[in-house]
């Protein structure tokens, strides 16, 4: 199935139960589908969420509501079945956000253009963390919920540890030739992986996050932007030449590569709720949602546990290198910070 967004989309993300996807659109624009497979996706909602792009954008509160982040540095929070504004936070960060995820079913962290991350208590109803922990955007994110660790990529080259329990940066990787644009956790959280620009995928031990510990070089000579993870040998990677592949993670391998989005980038990979649909965005301005099943044909579907030579330990990395400027690949308007950062969930 294929959906003319009409403009350039920066982040999709599927409703955690019901057969919806949201797209975030250059204009600022919100826009809801309703699909099914065999038929055409029927748009449900337009919203004009944000003067400036949407550039992020999650499902929260059980797929009631949905957290969209900007470059004009405001959050919002629109009502999934209405389109009506619940809450709207205008200046949640100090520069452009550039990534939301969930962490858990009352938390969701968001990360802006100079580097600060943000961790939102939709229960609490306030910013209940903030760490400045790279110089340049935050590029991904995603989280370890049985330590309680969040792990960030950033366009100045290094990986973050951020642990929740004691609210501190526990440790960062040294800084890397490549910009870091995308990470999963995998190896049932014994790897933690991430895209570059280059197309190198860097490999790093949990406990050991200083340096990597492996680097799989062949996969593209194009930057990665997107990683999704399939299982705990296999993730699915978008690249800027608009191919999706299929890699194995120890042994690190080609698979085979699975679709072709377009000539174009491909910005965002994501799976809907029942994993049928494996949904791309991409500067074509078109959603895509590919048959899961259908690419994954003559792939090894059921592939055995490959288990890695290193010797995994604990949390052992507790230094921060110090900064060092990189380029960045985006860039926002800025806001100024403002106390009612604190009261954003207060209608949700």
């Amino acid at each position: 199935m294929e959906i003319d967004l009409g403009k350039l989309p920066f982040d999709l993300d599927f409703h955690p139960s019901n057969n919806l996807v949201a797209a975030g659109l250059i204009t600022g624009d919100l826009l809801l589908y309703r699909y099914q497979a065999e038929s055409t996706p029927q748009r449900l909602l337009e919203v004009n969420a944000h003067t400036e792009s949407c550039r992020a954008l999650r499902f929260v509160n059980e797929g009631r509501a949905i957290v969209t982040g900007s470059p004009d540095c405001s959050i919002l929070a629109t009502d999934t079945e209405t389109g009506t504004e619940i809450a709207r936070l205008e200046n949640s960060h100090g520069a452009a956000v550039n990534r939301i995820v969930n962490l858990t079913e009352s938390t969701i962290a968001s990360g802006d253009d100079e580097g600060c991350v943000k961790v939102w208590d939709t229960r609490q109803r306030s910013c209940c963390n903030t760490f400045n922990v790279h110089e340049e955007y935050i590029s991904d994110m995603t989280f370890a919920s049985d330590s309680m660790k969040l792990i960030g990529t950033s366009g100045d080259g290094t990986l973050s540890v951020c642990n929740l329990r004691s609210n501190k940066v526990q440790t960062r990787s040294e800084f890397s030739e490549d910009e870091l644009l995308s990470v999963v956790i995998m190896k049932n959280g014994r790897k933690v992986i991430c895209g570059t620009q280059s197309g190198t995928l860097l490999l790093y031990s949990w406990g050991f996050f200083k340096d990597c510990s492996d680097r799989f070089v062949d996969l593209s000579p194009n930057s990665v932007d997107a990683l999704l993870k399939l299982d705990e040998d296999r993730l699915i990677t978008g690249s800027e030449n608009g191919i999706i592949s299929l890699v194995g993670i120890l042994p690190n391998r080609i698979i085979q590569p699975i679709a072709e989005h377009s000539e174009y980038p491909v910005e965002r990979l994501a799976f809907s709720h029942d994993r049928k649909f494996l949904g791309s965005i991409s500067h074509d301005q078109t959603l895509k949602l590919w048959d899961l099943d259908d690419l994954l044909q003559g792939s090894g579907n059921n592939m055995p546990n490959n288990s890695d030579d290193d010797s995994d330990g604990m949390d052992v990395d507790d230094c921060i290198p110090k900064p060092s400027k990189g380029t960045k690949r985006k860039n926002g308007s800025k806001g100024q910070n403002s106390s009612s950062s604190n009261n954003f969930f207060v209608d949700l």
